[in-house]
């Protein structure tokens, strides 16, 4: 059984809105949909979504996992994920012995006219070596491995960043908008 582990951190500002970032990180659909293509994600419940990776390559194996993800937020607005399950298309033999399992948190601190995000992924795959890598040394397939886990983890760090504090920019504007909507008393009897 071979396994590889990636993890990767993250730190961001996101400059503040009228509206804290708390309450933004309180709707776990926001954050997968931040960090994957909308078309990918399929909710299952409030908090488990089902995420379609587009298709992988690594050495000789083209594969497509598809993840079930569990994402929930605690009070103070730090959110946390888990894998629940995950499936593998494309390649048979991976089907039999496929393991993954991923964690992951993102805490907002305030800082004044911003707030930091900070966070933490953790990406463990285990799987059987295939016979066509049987003289491959285990090292070799390691280092591989891992590599090919940080590029992954990297990929969402990256669009998590592009797209975090937009989304949260347009979300906290359009809760705004809202608001003051609501609050609008409209006058019907004038007094003149």
């Amino acid at each position: 059984m071979l396994k590889f582990h990636a993890s990767q951190d993250l730190t961001m500002n996101v400059p503040n809105q009228a509206v804290p970032i708390e309450h933004y990180l309180r709707q776990p659909q926001r954050l997968v949909q931040a960090v994957t293509d909308r078309t990918q994600v399929e909710q299952l419940s409030p908090s488990e979504f089902r995420l379609k990776l587009r298709p992988l390559n690594f050495m000789m194996f083209s594969f497509q996992p598809t993840v079930d993800l569990q994402v929930w937020a605690q009070a103070d607005g730090t959110i946390n994920l888990r894998s629940l399950a995950c499936e593998i298309h494309g390649v048979e033999y991976l089907k039999k012995s496929f393991q993954f399992n991923l964690t992951g948190n993102l805490s907002p601190e305030s800082r004044g006219t911003a707030t930091l995000l900070k966070g933490r992924a953790d990406l463990t795959v285990q799987v059987e070596l295939p016979p066509a890598l049987f003289l491959t040394p285990k090292s070799i397939l390691e280092t591989a491995g891992n590599t090919f886990l940080h590029g992954i983890l990297l990929t969402m760090k990256h669009r998590l960043e592009r797209q975090l504090a937009r989304d949260y920019q347009a979300w906290a504007k359009s809760m705004q908008v809202s608001a003051d909507t609501s609050t609008m008393i409209p006058i019907t009897n004038p007094v003149t």
